[in-house]
C-alpha cells in the first residue's frame, strides 16, 4: 500500500548544519518521497491530533518539536533501519483519526516494523491498539501514566476515557493490562478495584520506585506500550497541562524505555500528551521525551532472541511445591540472567500459549523454593481462565 496517501512530510526537515554522528542523520525522513518502510526495523510516525486532549490542547505541535531534539542526538554503533513517515493526516473525526492510525500500524506490524508513535493527545493508543484485531493473537498492553483514564462522563474528554474502550472493545483480544506509575491522591480507588476484579494489575509510583528493577518482568509482558507524559514529574516534564510535581524523574523514564527496548514481544510503542505550548524555553519535555525514544532505539537493537526455551541457552528449574500446583518450571537465561515461569494452559485453548511462559524475577523463583506461589502465577492462571 502506498503510505503517502496518510502522510504529509514532518513540519521541518534536518536543519543543514545537524553534525554528521546525529541519529537524524541515520533516519530515513519522509522529505519529497516517501521512504521504504518494508526493509526498516523501526518506524516513526508523528499524530498531530489534539481533538480529544480536553485542557492540554497544543499536543498537535508535539511531533515536530519532539522531533528537533530527537534528532540532534548522537548515533551509537548499532545498524540504525528507522525511517520517519511524516505525520498522519488528522480524519475528520476522532474516530477516522483512529482508524487511520490503526491501519497505518497494522500495515507495519505485518512487514515486522514496530512503530513509534508521537501523539497527540493519549486516547490515540485506541488506534495503537486497533492496530492488533486482525493479527489473531492475544495481546498484553502496557500503560504508564498518572492517572488512570477511566471516566465514563459523556462530557468527559476522550484522553481521559479512551481506557475504557480499550477493556470494552469487541472482539477482545486483551490477555494481559498493567497501569505502572499512578498516581494515588489524583484517582478514584474504584478505578483499581476494577483492574484488579479484571486480574489485571495497576503499580503505584511509590512501588515502582522502592525497586525499578522489579518492574522489568512486568515491562517484559507487554506487546503494547502507551506512554503519557503525565507521569513524568513536572521538574521534568512541564510541558503537559496536568503535570504533577511528583512522577517519574527522566532517569526512571529512560530506563523504563531501555527495559521496552529490550523486550522482544514488544511490537508497537507510543508517546502522548507533551504539550509545546506548555514547555519551558528551553523544551525541557520534548529533550526528555527524546532521550527516552533514543533509549528504547538503543534497547531495540540489544535485543538477544531470548523465546526458544528449549535450547541450549537456558537452564529449566523445577521447584517442588507442598499444595497444587505441584510444580513450577522457571527458565534462566545464560545470557541476559533474566527469569521466566511456565504457567500451564487449560487443554484445548492453544490461543494462550504464547503467554503461558511468563516474564518473572529472582525473587519469584525464591517465593517458589519457600513453598509458596508467586503472586505472579496466581495472576496469569486466573486470566488463563
Amino acid at each position: 500500500m502506498d503510505l503517502t496517501l496518510f502522510f504529509n512530510p514532518p513540519g521541518e526537515g534536518l536543519p543543514d548544519d545537524t553534525p554528521t554522528p546525529a541519529l537524524g542523520r541515520s533516519v530515513r525522513i519522509y522529505a519529497h518521497k516517501m521512504p521504504d518502510y518494508k526493509d526498516a526495523h523501526l518506524a516513526i510516525i508523528g499524530v498531530p491530533e489534539e481533538r480529544g486532549a480536553g485542557k492540554n490542547s497544543g499536543t498537535a505541535l508535539a511531533p515536530d518539536a519532539i522531533r528537533k531534539k530527537l534528532y540532534q542526538l548522537r548515533r551509537s554503533n548499532v545498524p540504525y533501519r528507522v525511517v520517519d513517515l511524516g505525520n498522519l493526516k488528522p480524519g475528520h473525526d476522532l474516530e477516522e483519526t483512529y482508524t487511520r492510525l490503526s491501519e497505518v500500524c497494522r500495515i507495519l506490524l505485518e512487514n515486522n516494523v514496530l512503530p513509534i508513535i508521537l501523539g497527540g493527545s493519549h486516547d490515540l493508543d485506541i488506534g495503537q491498539y486497533r492496530a492488533y484485531e486482525q493479527l489473531d493473537k492475544l495481546v498484553s498492553f502496557l500503560n504508564i501514566d498518572a492517572l488512570l483514564d477511566l471516566e465514563q462522563d459523556q462530557h468527559t474528554a476522550p484522553a481521559s476515557a479512551h481506557l475504557q474502550k480499550i477493556l470494552l472493545h469487541e472482539p477482545n483480544y486483551l490477555f494481559a493490562y498493567t497501569h505502572l506509575a499512578y498516581q494515588s491522591y489524583l484517582i478514584d480507588p474504584d478505578s483499581v478495584a476494577i483492574l484488579e476484579k479484571l486480574y489485571f494489575e495497576a503499580f503505584r509510583i511509590g512501588q515502582m520506585r522502592t525497586n525499578l528493577s522489579e518492574m522489568e518482568p512486568v515491562i517484559r509482558q507487554a506487546d503494547i506500550l502507551s506512554f503519557d507524559v503525565t507521569a513524568l514529574r513536572s521538574a521534568d516534564a512541564p510541558g503537559n497541562a496536568h503535570a504533577q510535581p511528583f512522577g517519574l524523574t527522566g532517569e526512571e523514564a529512560c530506563q523504563i524505555c531501555w527495559y521496552a527496548g529490550l523486550n522482544e514481544k514488544l511490537s508497537s510503542i507510543g508517546f502522548y500528551e507533551y504539550n509545546p505550548q506548555r514547555d519551558d524555553s528551553t523544551h525541557k519535555t520534548a529533550a526528555v521525551i527524546a532521550t527516552m525514544i533514543w533509549y528504547f532505539i538503543e534497547g531495540f537493537y540489544h535485543r538477544k532472541s531470548e523465546q526458544n526455551f528449549r535450547s541450549n541457552d537456558f537452564l529449566k528449574y523445577v521447584v517442588a511445591l507442598p499444595q497444587h500446583p505441584d510444580t513450577i518450571i522457571f527458565y534462566k537465561s545464560k545470557r541476559t540472567e533474566k527469569w521466566w515461569m511456565e504457567v500451564p494452559y487449560p487443554e484445548g485453548l492453544e490461543r494462550y500459549a504464547r503467554n503461558s511462559i511468563v516474564p518473572c524475577s529472582y525473587s519469584d523463583y525464591q517465593t517458589a523454593t519457600q513453598g509458596e506461589v508467586p503472586e505472579r502465577y496466581i495472576q496469569t492462571l486466573a486470566r488463563l481462565g
